[in-house]
């Protein structure tokens, strides 16, 4: 069970109303080649992850530099030019988000982390208490802001700071605004603990995801 603070204020976000985006655009050089068709157990990762983001929320969408073969949910790709790092996803997934009815918040998953929580969504939308406030999953001390969900409204200051800021890292952006973390607890299997947010970003991570495929309860 994540833990997250009690919101205080008026606002309630409509949690059967919350798109989602998986965040596929990466350059995977450290995998050598495209870690959305890279298959863990006989399953591309994008389908996994797909599969465990659609129960959460009400729609799924990819973003990536190109629609992934085979995947048959909308294709969002960057707005903003020159391959701009995860923010930029981000921004994708905001914007996505402004343009469906009445969407306050959209959530971000990363393609390369299959074991993330069955409840992250519900976890990070309890930790909602503003239209403006971001909520983000940590683990083990460690932050995880791709897994987040990101108020729509924000989308425009979000593509500013991507235009202007030069170092461009998540936690600058972030500290501009009102953001909750979210503790998620590990992940027991048979045998160690998990941390629900493990990716994977080489073929020895590949290697390691198979191993605690086989482990998992």
């Amino acid at each position: 069970m994540a833990t997250a603070p009690i919101p205080t204020s008026s606002f309630a976000l409509d949690r059967s109303n919350i798109p989602g985006v998986v965040l596929a655009g990466g350059r995977s050089s450290r995998m050598g080649r495209d870690k959305a068709g890279v298959t863990l157990s006989g399953r591309t990762l994008l389908d996994r992850v797909i599969e465990q983001l659609s129960p959460q929320v009400i729609s799924v969408a990819v973003n990536a530099d190109a629609a992934p073969d085979r995947c048959n949910r909308p294709f969002i790709p960057d707005i903003v030019p020159g391959k701009a790092g995860p923010m930029a996803g981000i921004h994708a997934a905001m914007a996505h988000g402004a343009c469906l009815p009445a969407v306050t918040h959209v959530a971000t998953v990363s393609v390369d982390s299959p074991f993330f929580p069955h409840d992250l969504i519900d976890w990070l939308a309890a930790a909602i208490d503003t239209p403006t406030r971001i909520a983000i999953a940590t683990s083990e001390g460690r932050s995880h802001p791709v897994f987040g969900l990101w108020p729509v409204a924000l989308a425009d200051d979000l593509e500013s700071w991507i235009a202007t800021d030069e170092k461009r890292r998540v936690r600058d952006f972030l500290l501009r605004h009102d953001v909750t973390e979210v503790a998620f607890p590990l992940r027991p299997t048979r045998a160690s603990l998990l941390d629900p947010f493990f990716n994977v970003n080489t073929p020895d991570d590949l290697a390691e995801a198979e191993r605690w495929m086989k482990v998992l309860t």
